[in-house]
């Protein structure tokens, strides 16, 4: 897949890895960005097209791929983390989760997945695919759902020569882990893996030690990776 000349459609494009991620196509000479938001007006990067787009509604999506109808490479980076616990958190929040992260890019994909033969998808996944923590049940059901969606319409899709590629990270200098003290990789570091993978033909980029950590925990025993999460 090459992006130079390619046609892009990003998700969630008007701030963090979907900004970058808009940009830097632009950059690696993509022929049109269409970069989407539920805000398009918020999106203020010059040269591209701006679409109004929310993933959690069927109808938006529909929308969009009746506009955006020469898409080569679709961006699912929209996301959403509301911090709800699985036993006492509020369910609305949890159902959000995975409107947005699993039905949401489910739509996305079945929407524009007939036009992207000899295309690419790109999932922005992440760490939490893999484990979960106290205060982010939610965000990881969904990316965990997400992950192995991602690993089915892979296999659904090799038959039209659609690449489909996950990037997974630990915490990057987002707005959404603002509130969070430790370690974060600068987005546009983030996006430029990701999109080298894409150039590389990869079915995973993992961005992080951290991600790779965790991916490589699976095969042992839990006890020793969720030791350190549990209470003395």
């Amino acid at each position: 897949m090459q992006i130079n000349g390619a046609v892009a459609l990003v998700t969630g494009a008007n701030r963090g890895l979907g900004r970058q991620f808009t940009q830097q196509l632009l950059e690696r000479g993509a022929a049109k960005v269409y970069a989407t938001a539920r805000r398009p007006e918020l999106i203020d990067i010059p040269g591209v097209e701006t679409l109004r787009l929310d993933i959690t509604d069927p109808s938006s999506i529909a929308a969009a791929a009746e506009i955006a109808t020469d898409v080569t490479l679709l961006v699912n980076n929209a996301g959403v983390s509301t911090y709800a616990k699985l036993v006492t958190g509020d369910l609305d929040k949890i159902r959000l989760e995975l409107d947005t992260h699993f039905w949401g890019t489910l739509g996305m994909i079945r929407a524009f997945a007939p036009r992207l033969g000899g295309g690419a998808i790109l999932n922005v996944l992440s760490a939490l695919s893999w484990f979960n923590a106290d205060g982010a049940g939610a965000y990881g059901v969904a990316k965990a759902a997400e992950w192995n969606l991602t690993n089915g319409v892979r296999l659904e899709l090799a038959s039209q020569k659609t690449l489909v590629t996950a990037v997974h990270l630990g915490a990057a200098d987002t707005d959404m882990m603002a509130g969070f003290d430790v370690e974060k990789a600068d987005p546009a570091d983030v996006v430029r893996a990701a999109l080298d993978g894409i150039e590389q033909g990869s079915f995973e980029v993992v961005f992080d030690k951290w991600s790779a950590g965790v991916k490589a925990s699976l095969a042992g025993d839990p006890a020793d990776f969720y030791r350190a999460f549990l209470p003395a």
